[in-house]
C-alpha cells in the first residue's frame, strides 16, 4: 500500500462551494486517501453538505470523518482539530471553496519520494476570480519562485528562510501545502493564540526549528478569490488590513528576534502607518502611495542608519535581514 495522506477539509460557511472541493478530493489519482472535514460552527448548512456528500462517496476513501466545534475558534485551532484526528503519514489541507488539481497528491508524492529530506512542500497554485471557468483565471503564482532573491531559491537553507520571513511573509502560495504530519505536530502544530493568522507563524516555527520548505514548480491546487472567503483581499487598499492586526504577533515572534535596528525600523514603520487605518485614506491611488512611500521610507530616520551601517560592514550584503 502507498503512503497515506489525509486530506483535511477546513470550513466554515462553505456550504456555497465545499461540494466542488470534494468531488476535486474524490478525483485524485492518488489511491489512500483519509477524508477529515473540520467544521467551525458554520451558520449555514455546510455540515449537511457534507454529510450527504460523504453518504454517497465514502467509499473512494481509506476513512472520513467530520468533525463539529461547539463555538466558532479561528482557523487555526479549526486546522489543529483536523490535524489531531488526522492518521496519514502526509497531510494536505484545503479550504472548503478551493480545489485540488487531479495529481496534487500524486504530484507532491512523487517529489516527495526522490527527496527523502523534505518535510514540507509548497507548489504553483492558479487564482480564480468565483469560478474556476478558464476566463476567470487571474494569475498563477509564484512567478519566479527559483528568482536568486526569493525564499525558495536553490540551496537557500532553512536558517536563510528564518531570517527573510522575520521581515514579513513572503509566501502567498499556502493553498500548496503538503506537510509531513508527525513534522507538524512536532513543531506545535498551528499557533491558536491568532484566530485569523495561521500561516505566517507556522513559516517561522517550521523553517526556526530546521525544516527548510521545499518547493515544486507545477501548479497543483486552484485557489478562489470571492466576496465571502475568509482571507479575502481587498486589492483596491493601500495596505490590507490584515498588517495592522499582526503587532501582537510580531511581539512574540519577530522582533525579539531581529537586530535592534530592523526592529526600531519595523517599529516605526508599523506606527507612522497608523494613519492609514483611516478608510479614505487606505484607497489605492497615486497620491496616497507617495504619502505611504515618504512616511515609510523618506521620514523614517532607522532607515537611513541602516543604509549607512551596510556601506560600513560589507559582510551586511548578504545578511536577509538586511536585504
Amino acid at each position: 500500500m502507498n503512503s497515506v495522506v489525509s486530506v483535511i477539509v477546513v470550513t466554515y460557511n462553505s456550504s456555497q462551494f465545499v461540494e466542488e472541493t470534494l468531488e476535486s478530493i474524490s478525483k485524485q489519482t492518488w489511491k489512500d486517501i483519509e477524508l477529515i472535514i473540520t467544521d467551525d460552527r458554520s451558520e449555514d448548512n455546510t455540515v449537511e453538505v457534507c454529510l450527504k456528500w460523504i453518504n454517497k462517496n465514502s467509499d473512494r476513501f481509506l476513512r472520513t470523518e467530520i468533525i463539529e466545534s461547539d463555538i466558532n475558534t479561528g482557523v487555526p485551532a479549526n486546522a489543529n482539530r483536523g490535524l489531531y484526528a488526522a492518521k496519514g503519514d502526509w497531510v494536505a489541507y484545503i479550504a472548503g471553496d478551493d480545489n485540488f488539481k487531479p495529481n496534487h497528491i500524486k504530484d507532491n508524492m512523487d517529489f516527495i519520494a526522490s527527496r527523502k529530506e523534505v518535510k514540507v512542500l509548497l507548489s504553483k497554485i492558479e487564482v480564480y476570480q468565483d469560478s474556476f471557468k478558464p476566463e476567470n483565471l487571474i494569475k498563477v503564482t509564484p512567478e519566479d519562485a527559483f528568482n536568486p532573491t526569493s525564499i525558495m531559491a536553490p540551496g537557500r537553507s532553512a536558517d536563510s528562510q528564518y531570517r527573510m520571513l522575520l521581515r514579513y511573509d513572503r509566501i502567498h502560495y499556502t493553498p500548496s501545502l503538503f506537510i509531513n504530519r508527525e513534522t507538524l505536530i512536532s513543531i506545535g502544530a498551528y499557533d491558536e493564540r491568532f484566530r485569523m493568522l495561521e500561516d505566517y507563524p507556522l513559516w517561522l516555527n517550521l523553517t526556526k526549528n530546521g525544516y527548510k520548505l521545499y518547493f515544486m514548480d507545477k501548479v497543483t491546487v486552484r485557489y478562489r478569490r470571492h466576496s465571502r472567503s475568509i482571507n479575502k483581499t481587498v486589492y483596491e487598499k493601500l495596505i490590507n488590513d490584515s498588517y495592522f492586526n499582526e503587532e501582537e504577533f510580531r511581539k512574540i515572534y519577530t522582533y525579539p528576534n531581529m537586530p535592534v535596528d530592523i526592529k526600531l525600523n519595523e517599529r516605526f514603520t508599523w506606527y507612522v502607518l497608523q494613519i492609514f487605518r483611516i478608510n479614505w485614506l487606505n484607497r489605492n491611488t497615486k497620491l496616497r502611495e507617495f504619502l505611504l512611500v515618504l512616511l515609510s521610507a523618506y521620514l523614517n530616520p532607522f532607515r537611513y542608519y541602516i543604509w549607512i551601517k551596510k556601506k560600513l560592514n560589507k559582510e551586511l550584503k548578504n545578511n536577509e535581514l538586511y536585504v
